[in-house]
């Protein structure tokens, strides 16, 4: 699977997509591609059959503090995310993809393996349940720059003993961007002890919870449930999964790694680096944030990166898509 090259015009080019996940909302998110493009707009109105209530009103008017709530974030950032791919689908069908946490649904919908109804479906249900399980205990995360693995385990490490709470590592984006998560006090402490180790900085991330620690556990069970009973395929080529970072395989290979999704490791860095091995002539990320942009681009190997995270993005990718035919 993937290793057939894709026509552009009268070249054909090996093209991959990622896809951000929580904290890449924005209130306006992918609003004048949906005015632009049907197929985008499509997407939304399919949307609120499945939710039940006015996602791209929810989008484009906010507020923000709700757009915040991974209940409604996710399901904004899912259907947002694929609008954006659908306004140039038919320019760039791909040959390998891979999303950021649950950026991984809209991969695995462009491939193939989820429908869009049932990817909304299971990604509103983790959403649900990831609320209800921050409801339970004050959360949150925050990135840490400029230290390394083992230095940001230090730092977690002394904060567990100083404040008695748990936090633990979450996301790996790069060796030196990583983000810690757990409870607020002790992801505070964390981030204090990090400074002291001379990171270069602590960035607080704009999310409502502790996502991928520990404290997602209470809804591990919920959405376990949800997940075995979901219409899961075989996508048509590599998606690049964060937990391992290596290919989905078959559908209960899919479903196990989606439930260990809420509590695991998003290993980003070594993911991005295994879709690189698919020989991508361009790497596209679709998403209202350019969140995965400037990791993938400090890549050894990764040769054109784009962001299309609005109507002037499209453009700007047409345009290197054009560039590329050419070369």
């Amino acid at each position: 699977m993937g290793r057939g090259r894709v026509a552009v015009g009268r070249v054909s080019i090996r093209a991959g997509a990622i896809f951000p996940g929580q904290g890449s909302q924005v209130v306006g998110m992918a609003g004048d591609v949906v005015r632009e493009f049907p197929a985008a707009a499509d997407l939304f109105r399919r949307a609120q059959r499945v939710l039940g209530y006015d996602l791209l009103e929810l989008t484009q008017r906010g507020p923000e503090e709700r757009l915040r709530e991974t209940q409604y974030s996710q399901p904004a950032i899912y259907v947002a995310n694929l609008a954006l791919h659908a306004a140039v689908a038919d320019e760039l069908p791909v040959v390998a993809s891979t999303g950021h946490s649950f950026g991984e649904y809209c991969s695995l919908t462009i491939a193939g393996s989820l429908t869009f109804d049932e990817g909304l479906r299971l990604v509103n249900e983790r959403g649900l349940a990831m609320q209800r399980a921050a409801e339970l205990a004050l959360g949150g995360m925050a990135a840490i720059l400029g230290l390394d693995e083992a230095k940001v385990s230090e730092a977690v490490a002394a904060a567990e003993r100083r404040t008695g709470l748990r936090v633990q590592l979450a996301n790996l984006n790069s060796p030196g961007q990583i983000v810690v998560s757990g409870d607020l006090a002790a992801v505070r402490a964390a981030g204090e002890e990090a400074m002291a180790l001379k990171a270069k900085r602590v960035v607080p991330l704009n999310v409502s919870g502790a996502w991928h620690s520990a404290l997602m556990e209470p809804a591990v069970e919920g959405f376990s449930k949800v997940i075995a009973a979901a219409q899961v395929g075989v996508p048509k080529y590599p998606v690049i999964g964060n937990i391992y970072a290596r290919p989905f395989l078959e559908p209960e290979d899919i479903k196990g790694r989606l439930v260990d999704s809420l509590t695991h490791q998003v290993r980003w860095h070594d993911t991005a680096l295994r879709l690189l091995e698919e020989h991508l002539d361009i790497v596209v990320e679709f998403g209202a944030s350019p969140v995965l942009t400037p990791l993938f681009k400090r890549l050894p190997g990764a040769r054109n990166v784009a962001h299309v995270g609005d109507l002037a993005g499209v453009g700007r990718l047409l345009g290197a898509l054009g560039s590329l035919t050419q070369a």
